[in-house]
Parts: C-alpha cells; structure tokens; sequence
C-alpha cells in the first residue's frame, strides 16, 4: 500500500484545521479569548507557585485581580465613553456643517466652481436620521446585536462563558501543555519544542508587553487631553492608546482626531499645540520608557506583519480570525526562520569558493 508522503499530510492535516475553524468560528470566539487570557496569566501563576503558593490559590489570585481590574475599568469607563460618544456624534454633525457652510463656499470660490450642496446636505441628513433613529451610537448597535432573542441568548452565554473557561484553562495551562508535548511524535518533540518556545518568546513580548504599552499609552493620552481641556479626551485617549498595537500609528491617529477635534472646540493655535505636545510626550515615554521595560529590544513581529496579519484574519474568519492572526504569524515567523537557515546550511546555497591566493613567486 503507498503511502503519501510527510508532506503532503502536513498540507491535508492544516487543510483540515483551517476548514474547521472556519465552521465552528461562530462559537471559538468565548474559547479563544478565554484562551488568550489564560495564556497572557499563566506567567504570573507561576511566579505564584514557584514562591510555594498553591496552583489552585495562584489562579484564584490571578482571576481576582483580572476580574476586579476588567470590572473596576467597566465601572469607571463605560458611562463616560457613553457620554463621550454622543458627544463625537454632536461634533462631527457640526463638522458637517462647518464644512459645508464655511470651507466648501471658500474653496468653491478659490476654485471657481459652482454652487452644489446637495451631496453635503444628505450626508447631514443621513448622520442625523441615522442617529435620531437609534437613540445613540450604543443603543443603535445593542438593537443590532439584540436583534433577536436567540442572539441575545447566544451573546449573553459567551459573555457568560469565557471567565468560566479562563479559570480552568488557567488552572491546567501546564497540565494541558504537558499533554500536548507528550503526544507529539519522538523524532520531531525536541523540534517543535524548541519552535513552540521561540514562538512563545515573540508572543510573550508581543501580547503581555505591548497590551501593557498600548494601556499605558492610552492613560498619557488621556490625562494629557483632560489637561489640555479637550472634551473628547477620552475617547480619542483610549483610541490612540489602542492603535499603538503598530508603532507610531497611535501617534499619527492621536495627532489627526485630537488636532481636528481642538480646532473645532477652540479658538488659537496654542490648544493645538498641547496636543502635540501630549503626543510628543507620550512618543518619547514609549520609546525611551515604556518599550524597552514592558516589551525589551526586540519585538520579533515587523509593524506591517501585524497590519496585514490581523486584515486578514479578520478578511478570512472574522473576529476568531483576528485573534488567532498574531499567534498564526508568530508561527509563520519562526518556520521561516529555521526554513532560512536551513537553506543557507544547505548544498543548494553553497557557499562562492574563495578565489586562489597569487603568490609572489608567480610574478
């Protein structure tokens, strides 16, 4: 009986996780984010029960402190991004009309181009009915997600679901790590071992040290705005903490919302330059504070790897998509490298031969 070769059972067997996953994405999102906390608080059991605590106490410690910091957030944040999010909506209804009242006539007459306010008048109108009609942003968007009763049910048992699983699988990270090195095949353990802690190395760095940035960043942000006087400090705070995910793109997004948001909110120059200087603060913390204590030298995962990898986990699986996207790169990261340094051991590479020394006797 032939048999197929590894190859081609490597291809068939990721064939098959990838059809899977597309089929039960609908319910992987509560087991994959219980699954990404777990493994962003497994770290930290350890140093618990290396310093003679109990597995079981260490994961109560660690879920109490996740779970009290994630409600006290909710709390706290929840009725002023409400606030704040009707307030967006108010100001880029004004910003309508400021742009069709003041810039579109000035460039119409500098341009020397007929009058035509019709397209800026239905995207006012649509804005407006849009927004009179769903209450609000949020209400518009839980009347999307409570559409029907049996999505409510299903987003309230996933809600439900994932603090329950993070606690068991916190509680058996090892155990469950343990299980799968022991079922790997002899021949390629010490390989896959090695390739799973070199992912680990470039997730680890990604995943607990840039979170820590991104929400340290959005804290700057976010004081430095209330301080300028901004209303909007909020939101747009935690916006441009959030798009630190990828360097110096929460700078640019900070810069461009802020700025627009003073210019509309004040009179002069000087507020716009307290947003720049918040966000120049906020670089220099990230590169010269934050990001060599929390993340270190070397991150491993290119900025636009990142882009391209969470566009198409989301293109491809939705929401599941993006959060396996870093761990799927990370993975692909690490294969190339040891498929590189293959090639470059290999006869197929060959080093150029050096060209014969000419002696002086030949002269």
């Amino acid at each position: 009986m032939n048999t197929l070769p590894k190859p081609v059972w490597v291809m068939i067997s990721l064939a098959l996780i990838v059809l899977v996953i597309h089929m039960l994405a609908p319910i992987l999102m509560p087991f994959l984010l219980a699954a990404v906390l777990a493994y962003m608080g497994d770290p930290l059991a350890d140093r618990l029960e290396a310093r003679g605590m109990a597995r079981t106490w260490a994961v109560v410690t660690v879920f109490a402190c996740l779970s009290l910091c994630g409600f006290l957030l909710l709390v706290i944040t929840l009725p002023l991004l409400i606030e704040q999010l009707q307030l967006l909506m108010e100001r880029l209804y004004d910003g309508l009309r400021w742009l069709q009242s003041t810039a579109l006539p000035k460039l119409r007459g500098y341009l020397d181009l007929p009058e035509q306010t019709e397209p800026m008048d239905a995207a006012r109108s649509a804005i407006s009915q849009h927004w009179q009609s769903a209450g609000g942003i949020l209400f518009y968007l839980w009347d999307k997600v409570s559409g029907s009763s049996l999505v409510l049910v299903a987003w309230l048992a996933n809600i439900t679901l994932v603090p329950v699983v993070t606690f068991y699988l916190l509680r058996d990270w090892d155990v469950l790590m343990a299980a799968i090195r022991n079922l790997l095949p002899r021949s390629i353990e010490a390989r896959t071992v090695l390739i799973a802690q070199q992912c680990d190395e470039i997730l680890g760095a990604f995943a607990r040290g840039q979170l820590l940035v991104m929400l340290a960043l959005a804290a700057v942000y976010t004081v430095g705005l209330w301080v300028v006087g901004l209303d909007l400090a909020l939101v747009l705070g935690i916006a441009a903490g959030l798009a630190s995910i990828v360097p110096y793109l929460g700078v640019i997004v900070g810069i461009a919302a802020a700025g627009t948001a003073a210019f509309f909110q004040f009179d002069g120059l000087w507020p716009l330059a307290g947003v720049a200087a918040v966000f120049g603060v906020g670089q220099l913390l990230e590169s010269m504070l934050l990001t060599p204590m929390l993340v270190g030298e070397k991150i491993g995962l290119h900025p636009v790897v990142v882009i391209f990898a969470i566009l198409a986990g989301g293109q491809l699986f939705g929401f599941v998509g993006i959060l396996l996207a870093l761990p799927f790169a990370a993975v692909i990261k690490v294969m190339i490298n040891h498929l590189h340094d293959e090639y470059k051991l290999s006869g197929f590479y060959g080093a150029v031969p050096a060209a014969p020394e000419v002696s002086e006797s030949d002269d």
